[in-house]
């Protein structure tokens, strides 16, 4: 995979996803790009993935698809978008704030096991036995590419952008950044105890990791995908860790300052940036979703 396979995904999605707006900003005194991804349709850059996938693969007459919550999400909208009927399993935990927005878009919602694992296995399962397409949340080479098209959008928009900072979960957006970013820095950022990237680059393998965050729902893979690896730790990246208490804070300093309500998960870039182990002379932060019932003080 390369920038060509994000450029092809780019016009590929055009006429559903949006391009969404970044802010040039400071804080602290010292600057940075915020690009509002929480603005794409459904909440979530996931659309973009879904949508490429849909798009650029067979075409299906029924989607299948297991998920957190934002992935679901983005596939049950995408496969509405297409006029498909889809089926999302999610894990009996999941969100009720995302599971509405599952069944909001037509999709049918199927609670399964205590884990995405768990949920994605029973997917998987239905996919073969009824022939429906199922849509990876994240190991996936045109989901992959999808998600790269946020990253390609402010290389064009703000060039001189140096460092992308992610939230990573099974590695889909780390790995399409790296794509789309053209070779800039990618600091990849996970919670304490949801660090399945950082351990899988520590092992030089993809490996089994604990999931324990606030941000679980979003960011709760416990192993990242093969694919996403493979293109992650080719590209110029490096891993920080932050705790539960450092993204809150990040969250609220997101309302207080930019007026932006985010989930946990999206604001783990920031908390990454705020603890000074990231350098970059420009970096843009990928505030990637807002689906929560989270209200402001």
């Amino acid at each position: 995979m390369d920038h060509t396979d994000v450029a092809a995904a780019a016009a590929r999605i055009a006429p559903h996803a949006r391009r969404t707006p970044h802010l040039r900003t400071e804080v602290n005194g010292r600057p940075v790009v915020l690009k509002l991804e929480h603005l794409q349709r459904t909440g979530s850059f996931k659309f973009r993935g879904a949508l490429n996938s849909l798009l650029g693969g067979p075409h299906p007459t029924h989607v299948v698809t297991a998920s957190g919550g934002n992935h679901g999400v983005a596939v049950a909208t995408a496969a509405q978008v297409l006029g498909l009927p889809a089926t999302v399993y999610v894990p009996e935990r999941a969100p009720e704030s995302k599971t509405r927005r599952i069944e909001a878009a037509g999709a049918k919602l199927v609670r399964h096991g205590a884990t995405y694992a768990e949920a994605s296995a029973a997917a998987l399962t239905e996919a073969s036995e009824s022939g429906a397409r199922y849509v990876p949340a994240y190991d996936d080479p045109l989901v992959i590419a999808g998600q790269g098209t946020c990253a390609a959008e402010v290389v064009a928009d703000v060039p001189e952008v140096d460092t992308f900072v992610v939230a990573v979960g099974g590695g889909g957006l780390a790995a399409g950044t790296v794509l789309g970013g053209r070779g800039r820095s990618v600091a990849l950022v996970e919670p304490v105890d949801c660090q399945a990237m950082h351990d899988a680059l520590a092992a030089g393998t993809p490996v089994d990791a604990v999931v324990n965050s606030v941000a679980a729902s979003a960011l709760g893979a416990s192993r990242v995908g093969a694919l996403p690896f493979e293109v992650v730790r080719q590209g110029n990246v490096h891993s920080v860790l932050v705790s539960d208490g450092e993204l809150l804070a990040a969250r609220d300093l997101l309302w207080d300052e930019f007026r932006v309500a985010v989930e946990p998960a999206a604001a783990v870039p920031l908390a990454g940036w705020l603890g000074g182990q990231i350098e970059g002379k420009l970096p843009c932060l990928v505030i990637c979703g807002a689906n929560s019932d989270w209200v402001p003080a």
